[in-house]
């Protein structure tokens, strides 16, 4: 048993609040259960008063997607002298920014793809590069707003400049990578088994293929030789170290083995607040090496510290 009061923020509103609901009641239910007192957070605007008068001893991050992991939680957490689990202010920004991550990524040896960024409204009825390539929003996270401009698309999608689209004007494109969806954990400095997601009836690993039942299946350890499998556990964990992470992140690859073994390997972006439910990616990663989730959150608990 333990008397530190752990407040986990959860919610939010950013599009991916079901998804944060979701994650923080099940590390609210495990904490419980590794006997931490806890309060939930559904955070709101005024989070800042609501953590001032609670005083927790620690603030167990579960947001996802904008103001949650993009350093703004992060900064507010700083102010308020509250220890906080995950990456930090500067990691947290610079980890949800794609462009920037993308470039320290190069910058540290992790193969990236070529990719531009503009602003949608620029795109029009031109291809900007040369099909199949996959536009993203610049700061987006589980694959909202994602779109996939096969080879055979004359033009590029409308919903891109459409009044329809929600992820703001900054976009990437970026060169689509054939292959086999890859991911690999990191908890602290050590990096977790290496996850092949394969998605079920889905063209990717969109949002439906990672949060509806069925939507895919992982494959942990993943059915990859041993040489590419330690590759990818040591560009995680380089990615993890070049952005300054801390507490767990995920990086996900594509792997292209369609014509030999030491085929394409892609880094494509680095997750600092991965989902954290019992079945979610980092959990199983984490209960591969033998630690229950249970044991997981209580590790992130303990890590937990303000100046990340």
């Amino acid at each position: 048993m333990t008397d530190k009061h752990v407040a986990v923020l959860m919610g939010g509103f950013s599009s991916e609040r079901p998804v944060s609901l979701s994650s923080g009641n099940a590390c609210a239910d495990a904490l419980e259960g590794e006997g931490y007192r806890v309060t939930r957070v559904d955070v709101g605007r005024d989070v800042a008063a609501v953590l001032s008068e609670l005083r927790p001893d620690v603030a167990f991050n579960a947001l996802h997607g904008p103001f949650g992991e993009d350093g703004t939680i992060q900064g507010i957490l700083e102010y308020l002298e509250i220890p906080y689990t995950h990456s930090g202010v500067l990691a947290s920004a610079l980890a949800m920014d794609k462009q920037q991550a993308k470039h320290v990524a190069k910058a540290s040896g992790v193969p990236v793809a070529e990719a531009k960024v503009l602003n949608r409204l620029d795109i029009g009825n031109q291809h900007p590069i040369k099909p199949p390539y996959v536009v993203k929003p610049v700061r987006e996270g589980s694959s909202f707003g994602v779109v996939i401009v096969q080879e055979n698309q004359s033009h590029p999608p409308q919903i891109i400049g459409s009044s329809e689209w929600r992820y703001g004007d900054s976009v990437m494109v970026e060169r689509y990578v054939y292959g086999r969806e890859l991911t690999c954990g990191v908890m602290g400095n050590v990096a977790l088994g290496v996850t092949e997601v394969v998605p079920m009836n889905h063209a990717f690993y969109d949002y439906d293929a990672k949060y509806a039942a069925g939507g895919s299946k992982h494959v942990i350890p993943a059915q990859i030789s041993p040489n590419i499998y330690q590759k990818i556990q040591t560009l995680a964990l380089k990615a993890h170290q070049a952005m300054g992470c801390r507490g767990v992140s995920r990086s996900d690859f594509r792997y292209d083995d369609r014509f030999s073994e030491n085929g394409e390997l892609i880094w494509l972006e680095i997750n600092t607040q991965p989902g954290m439910t019992p079945t979610s990616l980092v959990p199983e990663m984490a209960g591969h090496a033998g630690h229950s989730f249970g044991e997981l959150v209580r590790w992130m608990v303990e890590d937990a510290s303000c100046l990340r």
